[in-house]
C-alpha cells in the first residue's frame, strides 16, 4: 500500500495548534466574538469580522491543510456548505461532470437547486477513465469525484482523474470524505481541491456539523475566501473546537474503523442472506488493487444488498446495536437505508442503475469490539 504520511498522528495533534499566548493554554481556545478591536483605521491583528476569520477556525483549517499534505484551508458550517461555494466558483453555462454514485445531497443541490441558474451536471460512470474523457465538452470546468463513492463503495483513479483535468484544464475536485486525510490525500496525486464532511470521520463523534475545501492553489484560495466571506457559510468557533478536539484521535479511531470494517465485511460476504458486499477490502470487490494503490487502508463503510426493501425493512427494524440513523463516521456503529434515507432525491430509476437498489443498506462500521457488531448484526439477519 501506498506510504503513510510522516508523522501523521504527530500532525493531527499538533499541526497548527499553538498553546494560547495569554494563558499557556494546550488546548486552542474558543474565540466566541463577532468583531474584533483594532488599533487604527488599517492597523489589525489579523482579524476584523466573524464570518471573514475567526482564530479557532483558523486552526482547525491549517490543522486539516496540513494533514492533506497543502497550504490551504476553509471551513464551512456544513459540507454541503463548502461544496455550494465550491460550486460557486462556476458560472452559467459551464458544465460540469461528476461520480454517478455521489452523496445524494450533492445530488440534490446540482440538479435540484443549481440547474436553476444554468449549470449543468451531468453523473456519469468515473470508474473508467476513458468513460470520463469522452464526457468532456468544451464548457465542461469541472471534474468531481467520489472515491470510495456513497453508497456503493466504488473507486475512481486518482491519478487518472489529475491527469485528465490537466489536459482539459478542468479543476479536478475529489470529495475524501469515506477515506478522510488518514487513507487518502487525493491533492498529492494531482487534484486541485479535497473537500470533506468535517462531520464525519474528522469529528468522529456525532456531536458537530461542518465542511472543509483543501488546497495547495494559492489564487484558487484566494477566490474561495472571497466566496466563503461573500456566501457567509461559516463554521462556528465552538464547532471548529470540536473537530479540533476530534482530529486529535483520528489516526487511532481509523485504524479500528478498518480493522472492524474488514472483519464485518468477511461476515456478511459469508451469509447465505446477503446477496452481495461492495467494501474494497474484499478480494471481490472489483477495484480491490486499485485500493491498495491509491489507499493505505479501506476504510469503514462497507454496502449490502439483501435483495429487496422487505427483507432490509426487516433486517433494519431488528437492529439492537447498530443504530438506524443517518450520517456516518462516528465511534458508533450506524445503519441506513440509502434508497429512502440519503438518496432519496435521485429518481427511483436512476439510483437502480447506480446500484442504489431498495435492498442495498450501508454501514458505518464503529470502534466497538468487533465481536458485539456482528453478534448484532447475525441476530437482525436471522441465524437460520
Amino acid at each position: 500500500m501506498a506510504p503513510r504520511p510522516r508523522g501523521f498522528a504527530t500532525k493531527a495533534i499538533h499541526a497548527a495548534v499553538e498553546p494560547d499566548p495569554f494563558t499557556g493554554s494546550i488546548m486552542t481556545p474558543v474565540h466566541l466574538t463577532s468583531t474584533y478591536v483594532q488599533q487604527e483605521l488599517g492597523v489589525n491583528k489579523g482579524y476584523e469580522y466573524a464570518r471573514v476569520s475567526n482564530p479557532t477556525r483558523t486552526v482547525l483549517e491549517r490543522n486539516v491543510a496540513a494533514l492533506e499534505g497543502v497550504k490551504h484551508g476553509l471551513a464551512f458550517g456544513s459540507g454541503m456548505a463548502a461544496i455550494t461555494t465550491l460550486f460557486h466558483l462556476l458560472k452559467s453555462g459551464d458544465h460540469v461532470l461528476l461520480s454517478s454514485n455521489v452523496y445524494g445531497g450533492t445530488y440534490r443541490l446540482g440538479k435540484l437547486v443549481l440547474n436553476q441558474f444554468q449549470l449543468d451536471f451531468e453523473f456519469i460512470d468515473t470508474t473508467d477513465p476513458d468513460n470520463i474523457s469522452k464526457h468532456v465538452r468544451p464548457t465542461t470546468k469541472m471534474l468531481f469525484v467520489e472515491t470510495p463513492t456513497n453508497p456503493t463503495i466504488e473507486l475512481t483513479d486518482l491519478k487518472a482523474v489529475a491527469r485528465i483535468a490537466k489536459a482539459k484544464k478542468l479543476i479536478s475536485v475529489v470529495d475524501n470524505t469515506f477515506a478522510s486525510p488518514y487513507l487518502q490525500n487525493p491533492l498529492s496525486y494531482g487534484i486541485d481541491i479535497v473537500v470533506h464532511s468535517a462531520t464525519k470521520y474528522l469529528n468522529g463523534h456525532s456531536d458537530m456539523l461542518g465542511g472543509l475545501l483543501i488546497l495547495n492553489d494559492k489564487k484558487l484560495a484566494e477566490r474561495l475566501r472571497f466566496l466563503q466571506k461573500s456566501i457567509g457559510g461559516i463554521l462556528s468557533p465552538f464547532e471548529a473546537w470540536m473537530c479540533l478536539r476530534g482530529i486529535k484521535t483520528l489516526p487511532i479511531r481509523m485504524e479500528r474503523h478498518c480493522a472492524n470494517a474488514m472483519e464485518v465485511a468477511r461476515f456478511l460476504a459469508r451469509h447465505r442472506k446477503v446477496e452481495k458486499v461492495n467494501y474494497p477490502g474484499l478480494l471481490t470487490h472489483p477495484q480491490h488493487h486499485l485500493a491498495k494503490k491509491q489507499m493505505r487502508g479501506f476504510g469503514g463503510m462497507i454496502s449490502f444488498d439483501l435483495g429487496g426493501l422487505a427483507a432490509a425493512k426487516s433486517f433494519l427494524k431488528r437492529v439492537r446495536l447498530c443504530s438506524l440513523a443517518e450520517s456516518l463516521g462516528g465511534v458508533e456503529t450506524l445503519i441506513s437505508h440509502p434508497a429512502t434515507m440519503t438518496h432519496a432525491s435521485v429518481p427511483a430509476e436512476q439510483r437502480q442503475a447506480i446500484g442504489v437498489t431498495d435492498g442495498l443498506v450501508r454501514i458505518s462500521v464503529g470502534i466497538e469490539n468487533v465481536e458485539d457488531i456482528i453478534e448484532d448484526l447475525k441476530q437482525a439477519l436471522g441465524r437460520t
